[in-house]
């Protein structure tokens, strides 16, 4: 309770990034929305939290995936946009669940942007260097979420019988938050306020 107090202190980071997405750069964002459940998490903007915590963001690289430097997070990128989880996803079920290394991806990315390992011009570069590949394997945010929901599971039987097989939220939970997000009657739902079609249309400010 502690942990969560010292953070929520922070000024909020709309006050130092003021300035509303697009609706293509929404739409972006909105590829790590799965990621996102804890109460902290932002998602509407670039910035991963809803309020500045640059040292979170650093932490969370660095014990969740071992990043900690600008090298480290752009291999650790390139790999989630060429193979990712996904390989060992399609050897075992015959799917390759692109969602769910996409979603990783722009979370690392957007975190990397949070404690400065990548400036904001790089960050934007980073999630539109994924988006071709999104775009061309899902037609919507259901197709998107069926595949990061299958690869969460491949991930997670992954783990087990290892020291890890207790990370992560229980797949409920996961799926609970799936479903919040693609509830049409969800205003709070970065998918509704843009749309997978969004992103075929042109940009526009929102």
């Amino acid at each position: 309770m502690g942990l969560w107090n010292r953070r929520k202190r922070g000024p909020k980071a709309v006050r130092r990034y003021p300035v509303p997405l697009t609706t293509h750069q929404l739409w972006m964002v909105s590829l790590s929305a799965p990621v996102s459940r804890d109460r902290s998490a932002s998602r509407t903007t670039l910035y991963p939290f809803t309020r500045i915590d640059d040292d979170g963001a650093r932490r969370w690289l660095a014990e969740q995936w071992g990043i900690t430097s600008r090298a480290e997070l752009v291999d650790r990128l390139d790999d989630l946009s060429r193979t990712g989880y996904r390989a060992r996803a399609y050897r075992l079920t015959g799917i390759s669940p692109l969602a769910w290394d996409a979603a990783l991806y722009v979370d690392i990315s957007r975190r990397g942007f949070g404690c400065g390992l990548l400036d904001e011009a790089d960050a934007w570069t980073a999630l539109k260097n994924i988006v071709p590949s999104v775009v061309g394997t899902y037609g919507s945010w259901r197709e998107y979420a069926d595949h990061y929901l299958l690869g969460r599971k491949v991930w997670q039987d992954g783990l087990r019988g290892t020291p890890d097989a207790g990370f992560g939220a229980p797949q409920a939970q996961a799926d609970a938050h799936l479903r919040s997000l693609l509830d049409p009657a969800n205003r709070t739902s970065p998918w509704n306020q843009a749309p997978w079609t969004t992103i075929s249309h042109p940009d526009r400010p929102r």
